[in-house]
Parts: structure tokens; C-alpha cells; sequence
């Protein structure tokens, strides 16, 4: 239920429920697929049952297909789908030692589960081997970490590092599975030898098929970025939006946030690349308005802890970047008031001594900017950290007593 919980669909008080339920609608399905046989399990590795495949096969197409459909119409949001991190030298030591486990034993971990609820021996014999594997690996895990931390590759997506769209992976992989059922079905047929008249018996999957191919070739004429978002705002809630100027922050706060090195506290600027090399506030990250809906910083936006404040020479490019963040869903996202230019004025342009002394407000704001405008002469708004001190050694040159000799 992961995409619904957070979107307010379904109550997350519920999730252990409904995890419960599709725990036991999962179980059901791989017996009912006959996934309890170590035998016919292991068929897949000799050619006389490749039911194994297929089922992957048709779980996987059908998934990719739905969730390609459901987020070009905008009814799930594919950012909040966990992608499992790549660690290359666990994945490869740990894909050799489970083959040779699902070989040697007929099983893998949610199929030995699922045969050894229904009374197979075989099963428990192997989930108590998983389960001294793990105490194992948990025991010595310091030994193993390198191993299983080894060659980090981020969360890459197979059509990313292929370097080809996301439409047509899917529509080779869809073509992939349907030539790989016809390919098995003969395969079994021969190995077994099948006799004619049951293989004429056989209900035919034609239609089936090609509904798939339908579905997945109508979806290679599709747009590339989905049509909406989940956590899109509607135009009514980004109009208010607009209208309450909550978004802006003020020089004052910015500045005392950088001053204090708030970590809550998160400064985005949005000009072009040469500009934000020149010169940038201390702190700044660089994202362009044009950057922000990019898989790179999805996890960044979708960290709600603290602010993220827009900023540009003026407020425009930084007000282009608020509405397409707002309008996203991303929260907790602001403008610099007045931009660059603004807090230059406001720090460097500003009185040194407040126009009406009585008012306390007023003197603390100058002092303040008076203090801070300072700082950034000197440049003590940028923190450094003092290098570490260098012993001094002094070479002393001692004459043994007596002059020459010793022992």
C-alpha cells in the first residue's frame, strides 16, 4: 500500500492490515501456482516445468504495465516507490549463493515459506538452513560489510543505464515475455513429450497476448513525463498560495540563518550556471528552475524538514522555481524576498543608526544588519576551520663527552 498511505488513501493505522491480507493473497497465489513443489520449482533448471518463469514473467509485465499507465495518469506518484539500492559485488555473491540454494533445495525463501505452511519437510529442513545463514551473516557481519557494502551504484533504473527510453525497455521486455512463453511452452512439450491431442486441448492465450502488445505499444505513443502528479496541487490551492505571500522570507532571517549555519535552513539558487560560479550566498546549492522536477532531486524535495528558499538577482527566475515546486507538491518551499539584490541594499545601502531611537524594534534590526554587513566585508560569513597545527621540531646536535668515542 506504499503509494496510498502517504497520499491520505489509506489510513496508515490500517497498513499492517491490509499487509496481513495481501501477505496471505500472495501465499494463496504461489500455491495455487504450484510454488509449494521443490520439484516443480527446480523444473525451470531442466526443462520439463517452467511455470517459475512464467509466473515471474507475468507478475513483472503486468506490474510495469499498470504502473506505467497509472502514473502517465497521474493516479500514483512513482517517486514515493521505494527503488532497492545497488550494491553490485552483495548482488552478484549473493544472486550465486541463492541459484545454487535454489537448486540444491528445490526452493527459494518465499516459496519454502509457502511449502512449508502446507506440511513439507523438505521446506522447514530449508528454512532452518535460511535461518542459520542469517544468524551467520548477523554474527560476523563486521567480516562481511565491505562485501556487502561493496561497489555502491545508487538506485540506477535498467533502461537508464542502457541509455534508452522507459517506453520502449518496456515494450521489449513485454515482446521479451510473450516469445519466452511460446519459447518454454515447446520446450516442456518436447522434454515431456506431450502427446498432440492434450496440447490441442489447451485453452489458446492469443487474445491475451496481444491486448498486452496493444497496451504496451499504444503506450510508446505516449508523452515521456506523466501527466500529472499525485501530490499535484489544483489551481484554486496555488492561487491561494499565491495570494497569502507566506513564501517569502525576509533578508533579516536569511541572513541570521546563514550567520548561525542553520542546517534547517536551505538556500536553492536558480541562476545560470557562470553566475552561481562567480558568486553565491554561503551555503547555496545550485538548481535551476528547469532542474526541479528531475529524478536527481526528488529525495532533496521530498524532505520536508526545514526550508528550502528560492533565490535569484531579483525574484522572478526564483518565483518561476516556487510555482513549479509548489505546484508539485513539494512543501516547505520559499522566495528570498527582493533576491540577491534586495539583501545587498538592505545590507549595504541601510542606516547605521535607526531614524527613531525610542524604537527598540528598529534598533535591534540596525545593530543587527550593522553587525552582519560587517561580517560579510570580512568575510567571516563563510566559516573555515583553522588547519591543523604543525609541530615544531628542533634539531639539537649533542657532543658525546670527551669528544670523540663512546661505546
Amino acid at each position: 500500500m506504499a503509494p496510498f498511505i502517504p497520499e491520505g488513501i489509506v489510513n496508515p493505522q490500517l497498513n499492517l492490515f491490509f499487509a496481513l491480507l495481501l501477505g496471505i493473497g500472495f501465499g494463496w497465489v504461489l500455491e495455487q501456482a504450484g510454488f509449494s513443489s521443490s520439484r516443480k520449482l527446480a523444473g525451470v533448471f531442466y526443462g520439463y516445468d517452467f511455470v517459475v518463469l512464467r509466473v515471474f514473467f507475468t507478475a513483472g509485465v503486468t506490474a510495469m504495465v499498470g504502473l506505467l499507465f497509472l502514473s502517465f495518469m497521474g493516479w500514483i506518484d512513482m517517486s514515493l516507490v521505494y527503488i532497492n539500492p545497488t550494491y553490485l559485488w552483495s548482488a552478484i555473491v549473493g544472486g550465486v549463493i541463492m541459484g545454487f540454494g535454489f537448486i540444491l533445495g528445490g526452493y527459494c525463501p518465499g516459496t519454502s515459506i509457502v511449502a512449508a505452511t502446507v506440511g513439507k519437510i523438505d521446506a522447514m529442513l530449508f528454512l532452518l538452513g535460511a535461518m542459520l545463514g542469517m544468524f551467520v551473516f548477523g554474527h560476523f557481519y563486521n567480516a562481511w560489510e565491505p562485501l556487502y557494502t561493496g561497489n555502491f551504484l545508487g538506485h540506477p533504473f535498467i533502461y537508464e543505464t542502457l541509455g534508452m527510453p522507459r517506453s520502449w525497455f518496456a515494450f521489449l521486455l513485454v515482446m521479451m515475455a510473450v516469445v519466452a512463453f511460446a519459447v518454454t511452452q515447446k520446450i516442456e512439450d518436447n522434454v515431456n513429450d506431450t502427446p498432440a491431442e492434450i496440447i490441442q486441448q489447451r485453452p489458446s492465450y492469443i487474445l491475451q497476448g496481444s491486448l498486452l502488445i496493444i497496451a504496451i505499444v499504444a503506450f510508446l505513443f505516449l508523452p515521456e513525463q506523466r501527466k500529472s502528479n499525485a501530490r499535484e496541487l489544483s489551481p484554486q490551492q496555488l492561487l491561494a498560495m499565491v495570494q497569502d505571500e507566506k513564501r517569502y522570507v525576509d533578508t533579516e532571517e536569511a541572513v541570521y540563518k546563514i550567520l548561525n549555519e542553520d542546517r534547517n535552513f536551505t538556500l536553492i539558487d536558480v541562476r545560470q550556471a557562470d553566475d552561481y560560479a562567480h558568486f553565491s550566498l554561503p551555503g547555496a546549492v545550485h538548481i535551476t528552475a528547469d532542474e526541479l522536477l528531475g529524478r536527481r532531486y526528488r529525495d532533496f524535495f521530498r524532505d520536508n524538514n526545514g526550508k528550502k528558499v528560492f533565490y535569484g538577482f531579483g525574484e522572478s527566475e526564483a518565483e518561476k522555481a516556487w510555482l513549479t515546486a509548489s505546484r508539485a507538491g513539494f512543501e516547505n518551499v520559499y522566495v528570498l524576498r527582493g533576491g540577491l539584490n534586495g539583501m545587498f541594499d538592505t545590507l549595504f545601502n541601510g542606516n547605521d543608526k535607526p531614524e527613531d531611537k525610542n524604537d527598540l524594534t528598529e534598533g535591534f534590526r540596525v545593530r543587527f544588519l550593522t553587525k552582519a554587513r560587517q561580517m560579510f566585508l570580512e568575510g567571516e560569513a563563510i566559516k573555515t576551520e583553522a588547519a591543523a597545527p604543525i609541530p615544531v621540531r628542533t634539531i639539537i646536535e649533542l657532543e658525546t663527552p670527551g669528544g670523540r668515542g663512546g661505546c
